[in-house]
């Protein structure tokens, strides 16, 4: 009996400790830092400058990795829904809106707030400064200042019911200048100065868009001048500023107007320009004005019907140039100026180039596959690569460089690489790697690739002498012949898993690139073409263009932003995959030159939320209804 009962009891401290095992075998590991935000959590969002913004019930809190408390929390608008958090492109600002904006005083109040999430500080918040209506609330970079449109609640009786205009210095956090955009007290029919688009801030004065007509005013808030070109949309200047174009939209959505001022308001062109679709593209050149407008089908941009025009107009005149435009037959996906003319390529297939004359320069269109990827510089000519073929091409001619191009199936995802040793182009479409050599065109097939879970490389990189695939579960090293050196599979934790991921992982390349991009189109009032064709393989090197954009911006939070892309990513050498382990579901980190798993985090949940900051090498996991959890994913 004595045995029995020893031999009972072993086997229940067993159980016991198997269940204590799978209890804590489910449970998240330590984290480095975790943070109680003290409400239910509903959204996670990695901001470019590595804050992680996280919207709960209250409001928004920031979680900075190198701080064990939220760099900043908003809880003074209470729960927010996702269209009223606004993350303004290549900046470290949040705008936060409650309430729509009203032309009419005496409508419902409404409410804005600007958050520098990288200071965790509020540099603007309209109930401080008396905003009882908000209009319009413009972030405008490079200046850096905020300028806001409404109703404020100060002064006398008139004062307090008269539309207003405030210009705020994001850095210091302090006004400006302000001034009415209507005389206060005005004896006469009502008029509505609602501000229609974006201001356009300048080195001398400020143009206000507005339902009368566009107002000029110094920075001291004196009034320069007004016009009656009424519902402006957006402005842009060119370098000099003497020069103004004002776009409207059309009372049907569907056409634009061009209209041209002089720094005095005056029209510079005896009538305005009207251009079929809403206008996507606008570069002021010697030659003239190249201006793309997008007729948009029934079904969005990329509809058989959607079709975008190219003009080009005379800067003194405003007339078309061009006696015959060229026929693009579909939706311009990629547009470059260059030395000679304009190069452009069409999302349904096809490039081409015109002279700024309006003469076509390539011997006829280049015929492509749909959807194309990549347009940019090499030694060659031009490379392209869309979903089914690539192909190098004579920028003088349009001739091809390759006798004829890489043809495979039609995929939605091509990686390629420059690998300089062997002077090859390195391209990976669905189970092939082809290596086409840089000076014949003569094209191999290298390797077949095998991903599991009918997975296909996305992403392609040379690491010394070896070739490095990988996709969202598979990574592959081969040798510089092809040949296999390791492939690792990590299972998927499961399609529903994905489906409640918050961001997932977020590439490096891609945080960069959309920097790189929104901070041009910002930066396109002052004349800064975004419309640039890039060198092959050149975009490495988008964190030091990144960075040099924040640093050219003054204030703290952007050199914070600077700061982070002048470090390394922590992708350069490793691969974060989610994936199924034995003890739950998890994210490793493996190393990309030896294939071995680096570091294991287990997550308590089969169907985490998560973030993953690749390029700052940190993981941030909801590890409750009001808990965040961030590991080091570098160590």
């Amino acid at each position: 009996m004595k045995k029995l009962l020893i031999q009972i009891n072993k086997i229940m401290m067993l159980v016991l400790l198997m269940g204590t095992t799978l209890l804590y075998g489910q449970k998240a590991e330590s984290p480095d830092q975790s943070y109680d935000l003290g409400a239910k959590i509903n959204e996670m969002a990695l901001t470019v400058g590595g804050v992680l913004v996280v919207a709960t019930n209250d409001g928004l809190a920031g979680i900075k990795p190198d701080q064990s408390q939220p760099v900043f929390t908003f809880n003074n608008f209470g729960k927010l829904k996702p269209e009223e958090t606004d993350f303004i492109p290549g900046s470290p600002y949040i705008v936060v809106s409650q309430g729509a904006g009203s032309k009419f005083a005496g409508i419902a109040k409404t409410k804005r707030a600007v958050i520098d999430y990288m200071q965790g500080k509020v540099i603007f918040n309209s109930d401080d400064d008396s905003w009882n209506q908000i209009y319009t609330c413009d972030v405008v970079l490079p200046q850096n200042k905020l300028i806001v449109s409404g109703i404020q609640k100060v002064g006398s009786k008139a004062e307090k019911s008269t539309p207003k205009v405030a210009v705020y210095d994001l850095n210091t956090s302090k006004l400006d200048y302000s001034f009415f955009l209507d005389t206060p007290g005005r004896v006469g029919v009502a008029k509505d100065f609602s501000v229609t688009g974006t201001p356009l801030l300048l080195k001398e004065f400020l143009i206000i868009p507005t339902a009368q007509g566009l107002i000029a005013k110094s920075h001291s808030g004196e009034e320069l001048w007004k016009n009656k070109i009424k519902n402006v949309s957006w402005l842009v200047a060119d370098k000099t500023e003497k020069e103004i174009y004002g776009f409207e939209t059309t009372t049907n959505g569907k056409n634009t107007r061009i209209h041209k001022i002089g720094t005095s308001g005056q029209e510079l062109w005896e009538d305005d320009r009207k251009v079929k679709g809403i206008v996507s593209k606008f570069e002021i050149l010697p030659q003239g004005l190249a201006v793309v407008s997008n007729v948009t089908g029934g079904d969005g941009a990329f509809a058989a019907k959607s079709e975008s025009k190219i003009t080009m107009f005379s800067a003194a005149t405003g007339e078309d140039l061009w006696e015959k435009a060229p026929k693009t037959k579909g939706y311009v996906q990629h547009f470059y100026i260059m030395d000679d003319g304009i190069l452009f390529g069409i999302y349904s297939g096809g490039i081409n180039k015109i002279s700024f004359e309006g003469e076509t320069l390539f011997k006829k269109p280049l015929k492509t596959g749909e959807n194309i990827m990549m347009m940019a510089h090499t030694p060659q000519g031009l490379i392209y690569i869309t979903g089914e073929d690539a192909n190098i091409v004579n920028l003088e001619t349009g001739d091809q460089v390759w006798d004829k191009p890489l043809k495979y199936k039609n995929i939605s995802s091509v990686a390629s690489t420059f690998d300089s040793d062997n002077n090859r182009y390195l391209i990976a479409a669905g189970d092939e790697l082809f290596a086409i050599d840089a000076n014949s065109g003569d094209v191999s097939e290298l390797a077949k690739i095998k991903f599991e879970e009918k997975e296909y490389p996305n992403s392609i990189e040379m690491r010394n002498d070896n070739i490095f695939l990988s996709s969202s579960q598979n990574l592959m090293s081969l040798n510089g012949n092809g040949d296999e050196n390791f492939h690792g599979y990590y299972k998927s934790p499961g399609k529903s898993t994905f489906m409640k991921v918050v961001g997932g992982t977020v590439a490096a390349a891609s945080l960069v690139a959309t920097v790189s991009t929104a901070y041009a189109a910002g930066m396109n009032n002052n004349g800064i073409s975004a419309n640039n064709l890039r060198n092959y393989n050149d975009y490495g090197k988008e964190a030091k263009r990144a960075s040099d954009m924040f640093a050219s911006i003054a204030g703290a939070s952007f050199d914070m932003m600077s700061q982070r892309f002048k470090a390394s990513s922590a992708t350069e050498n490793s691969q974060f995959i989610l994936t199924k382990l034995d003890s739950g579901v998890g994210l490793v980190k493996v190393n990309k030159d030896s294939g071995e798993v680096e570091k294991e985090i287990v997550l308590k949940d089969k169907k985490p939320e998560y973030e993953v900051d690749e390029f700052g090498g940190y993981l941030y996991y909801k590890a409750g209804d009001n808990k965040v959890y961030m590991y080091n994913l570098k160590n």
